[in-house]
């Protein structure tokens, strides 16, 4: 079997089950929760909540990377579909212009915004290789996928778009004017994750490493909980929405 074949095989079974491998991460987190402690405290409490502010504001970014490519692609497009590809339609405009894979480069920022909060930076090399190795093998598996459905178009789209390093002076209009319902639709679960995250993981450190009580860590860390409950308030209100209601959907999106 080609090397090539051998990463699509690999990438389709990464593209099924790729919303439980970061589970297999948690060993390293673990790991580097003590040292998160320590170099929280040699940083003092004011220049560590700038430090996770920072971290907060470029996993936004990720999140915002994502908004910008599903509010102006066609239904059956930028999905997160798990079971099997899915491509009614070639996207090469909007940020498809300028970068082959615009939701795996979000994806990757929302995640290095997360793990640079740790403060533990071979965590956040450890993260980084993981994600390419992983990502490299999915996106083998989409782009045998697309060059079969779409052939020569793919190709010729593909050979002067960049794979993950946005080239920006190669931009085109997106197709479709942005959609903020289609936004609202598809990506609170984002939005969600990166709450509960942040949350979760500064509960862990505070709760079972320093083992504070649950008071003054409420106390401490009070914009995290807030940031978690905010998100939790719109994941409830928009799958709602959502399952209840048509106020979401739009025609063709």
């Amino acid at each position: 079997m080609l090397v090539k074949q051998l990463l699509a095989l690999h990438g389709n079974f990464l593209f099924r089950w790729r919303s439980y491998l970061p589970l297999f991460l948690l060993p390293a987190f673990v790991a580097a929760a003590p040292e998160s402690v320590r170099v929280e405290q040699a940083l003092g409490s004011e220049l560590s909540a700038t430090w996770t502010g920072i971290c907060i504001a470029v996993a936004l970014l990720g999140v915002a990377i994502r908004v910008a490519v599903v509010g102006v692609v066609p239904a059956g497009t930028s999905g997160r579909n798990v079971d099997e590809q899915r491509a009614k339609h070639l996207n090469t405009t909007g940020l498809y212009s300028v970068v082959r894979n615009p939701l795996y480069l979000g994806n990757f920022v929302g995640l290095i915004g997360f793990v640079a909060a740790t403060r533990v930076w071979w965590l956040v090399v450890i993260v980084s290789l993981v994600y390419w190795l992983y990502i490299e093998r999915i996106i083998s598996a989409e782009e045998e996928f697309l060059e079969h459905l779409y052939g020569k178009e793919y190709v010729e789209w593909a050979s002067k778009t960049p794979a993950f390093i946005p080239r920006l002076r190669g931009w085109i209009k997106p197709d479709l004017p942005f959609s903020i319902r289609t936004v609202l639709r598809r990506e609170y679960n984002g939005l969600f994750a990166l709450g509960t995250v942040f949350m979760l993981w500064s509960a862990a450190v505070d709760l079972i490493v320093e083992h504070k009580s649950i008071n003054l860590y409420l106390h401490e860390d009070a914009a995290l909980v807030a940031l978690y409950l905010a998100t939790l308030g719109v994941f409830v209100v928009l799958r709602f929405l959502k399952k209840h209601s048509r106020l979401l959907h739009e025609q063709g999106r």
